[in-house]
């Protein structure tokens, strides 16, 4: 069965707009206008990713960004007539996969929502063995990290950079390497991988496993246990 796109977007034509080049790559629809009907349509139909405008009437895309990654991993792609960096940031700091920018052409957008749902399939193309750091467990058949049994609620960008530093623990990866491997591809700036990584690190240390993500002063990250 092709993939559910919920197409959460307030302008009636471009909604429209999306929902046609959607439905012409041949995914599945579900629409909604404003944030609560976003977060009911969102808990009836399981959609595979969101497409979240973030101006909305009522309940911003945002607060409905944060609700959904309190419930669960669905992929999202913010939606923004806002350019500055800032915004963007603060969006991937949520829990986004990625972000389109108003003015955009539909193609571009189908094109992201192609890319962030190829990210999210192969997660469970990668090998069974679960990598492990001290206390801290990456299974990716599963797509759940653990900390002493206990898992981890992060996000699909968040997931994907932890299973590349548990690859190679005690190894220093540049921005531009976690880039590639958790948003290879968007046009997002190496900054987003410190906001992902500052948030994976509050959730370490929040399971007890403060000490596990080390920042490399002028190259990037590496993931090692205490010796």
């Amino acid at each position: 069965m092709s993939a559910l796109i919920l197409i959460v977007e307030d302008e009636p034509q471009l909604a429209e707009v999306l929902e046609a080049y959607a439905r012409q790559e041949g995914y599945r629809t579900e629409r909604a206008a404003d944030g609560n009907a976003a977060l009911s349509v969102y808990r009836a139909a399981s959609p595979d990713l969101i497409l979240l405008d973030v101006m909305l009437p009522g309940r911003s895309g945002l607060d409905v960004l944060k609700t959904v990654r309190a419930e669960g991993g669905t992929p999202v792609i913010l939606v923004t007539a806002r350019a500055e960096e800032t915004d963007q940031i603060v969006g991937l700091e949520l829990g986004a996969d990625d972000y389109v920018v108003k003015p955009f052409r539909p193609r571009e957008v189908m094109a992201r929502v192609k890319a962030v749902l190829r990210r999210a399939t192969a997660l469970l193309d990668d090998a069974d063995r679960p990598l492990r750091v001290g206390p801290l467990e990456v299974d990716r058949r599963a797509v759940v990290a653990r900390v002493h049994g206990e898992t981890l609620s992060l996000t699909p960008a968040e997931f994907r950079l932890l299973s590349q530093l548990a690859e190679a623990p005690g190894r220093a990866y540049t921005r531009e390497e976690l880039l590639a491997a958790a948003l290879p591809d968007s046009d997002a700036l190496e900054r987003v991988v410190d906001a992902h990584l500052a948030s994976v690190r509050r959730k370490l240390d929040a399971a007890q496993a403060g000490g596990l993500l080390h920042t490399v002063r002028g190259v990037g990250y590496r993931l090692e246990a205490a010796g």
